[in-house]
């Protein structure tokens, strides 16, 4: 199974079309992701990431609501029970 992380878009490093890359918040944590999928974000925004690569941008409220469930499967995984589904 593949995941799709969101990350805040801190601030652009380059915009070129082809190269583009900005640097993005993972709780607390920067990386560099690149963004030619989505180069019409803007800093403050949420994009979905999956293996360093911006696929899509998403509103704060669904980010926020991926992230909750990263963290209740992480729960369970930490307490090695079975996630619910």
């Amino acid at each position: 199974m593949c995941l799709g992380i969101p990350g805040q878009v801190i601030r652009w490093i380059d915009r070129d079309p082809t190269f583009a890359k900005a640097e993005v918040e993972f709780g607390g944590v920067l990386r560099e992701v690149h963004m030619a999928c989505v180069p019409e974000a803007n800093e403050g925004q949420y994009v979905i990431v999956h293996a360093g690569i911006a696929i899509c941008i998403v509103d704060e409220a669904e980010a926020a609501k991926t992230l909750a469930e990263y963290e209740r499967m992480k729960h369970f995984e930490e307490n090695g029970d079975e996630v619910p589904r």
